[in-house]
């Protein structure tokens, strides 16, 4: 089986850009005219070293690797994958053609990149299995994928199922230079999973827990036909005193479009506030219909929501602390 290959580009900014584009790409403008094919992983680091004065040698040998083995280790006929943090989904192609130099999209942070032909369909991170999800989570830009959770990627991407056997997983050596690398960003792909978890009227029973930690009062529609709000939250309770927040909140896997933020905004009076929640996330359309928008209006993802939520996560009522239950612990900064 061809090896899969992970590209987090810029952690999953340049997610849209990989497909409409039809490339996979990393940054590292610094190494990018340097990185030659046939360099060797031990040149790179010290060109790395020289460019980046003080650099820690884990460091060095972390980001020097991931961009010799972009440019040296992946073959033409490989698969690979990329991860959308915000819409949660992955993205599966296979690499049509070697690595190239792109000085004119340096400062997008695709210095570097591979002609790539993606699959029409995206996979929902949670179609996967746990250990899947679990060897997926490395922080890593360039990473060879399991090969359990490769199978799973391929099957989910061009509309089958499969089972596996799961095995123990394969640690990649240089994500264990630091043992808590990454932690922060893996525990919050974890507390995003737990809140996908719920189910609709809990996740909008969280949306409005959120609400009143920041210190509004809210009022939360019943369940059935709302005209567009689910929750409505002012500092008084009512909506009579500004500012008047008016919420929706969509619980699925699938983006909101253009034509669902056109929908909520024309039911919005002109001193309305508006927060769009969407747990699969917006296409590109709907952002653009956002910012357009005469009434100011919020678009909270999987991702924005899950960031409120731990940033007032200590002002919570014990009833939302109930639905996402989360704990501190510290590390060495």
């Amino acid at each position: 089986m061809a090896a899969m290959w992970m590209i987090r580009g810029d952690g999953g900014r340049l997610y849209d850009d990989f497909r409409d584009r039809n490339i996979a790409a990393i940054g590292w403008a610094q190494l990018a005219t340097e990185a030659k094919p046939g360099i060797s992983r031990k040149a790179l680091i010290q060109i790395y070293k020289v460019l980046q004065p003080g650099i820690k040698d884990a460091s060095a040998v972390s980001g020097a690797s991931q961009v010799y083995r972009f440019v040296n280790e992946i073959s033409i006929g490989d698969t690979v994958v990329t991860y959308s943090p915000a819409n949660r989904t992955y993205l599966v192609g296979r690499f049509t053609g070697a690595c190239q130099l792109q000085l004119d999209l340096a400062d997008q942070g695709m210095s570097l990149t591979r002609p790539v032909e993606w699959l029409a369909l995206e996979v929902d991170r949670d179609k996967l299995t746990s250990a899947s999800r679990n060897s997926l989570g490395s922080t890593l830009t360039v990473f060879k994928v399991a090969e359990d959770a490769q199978k799973e990627l391929l099957a989910l991407a061009t509309g089958n199922a499969v089972s596996v056997t799961s095995k123990d997983p394969v640690e990649d050596p240089e994500a264990l230079e630091d043992p808590l690398r990454g932690v922060e960003e893996i525990a919050f792909e974890r507390i995003k999973d737990q809140i996908n978890s719920l189910d609709w009227a809990e996740m909008q029973e969280l949306v409005a827990g959120i609400l009143r930690a920041m210190g509004y009062k809210t009022l939360v529609s019943p369940a059935g036909a709302d005209r567009g709000k689910d929750i409505i939250a002012s500092p008084d309770g009512f909506g009579f005193e500004p500012p008047r927040i008016v919420v929706e909140v969509k619980h699925r896997s699938a983006r909101m479009g253009s034509n669902e933020i056109r929908s909520f905004l024309g039911g919005r009076h002109k001193d309305d506030r508006g927060l769009y929640v969407s747990t699969g996330g917006f296409t590109k359309e709907a952002f653009y219909e956002g910012e357009r928008a005469n009434v100011h209006l919020t678009m909270w993802t999987l991702d924005e929501l899950a960031r409120t939520l731990m940033a007032h996560y200590p002002a919570t009522d014990p009833e939302t602390k109930r639905l996402v239950p989360l704990r501190y612990f510290y590390v060495p900064a």
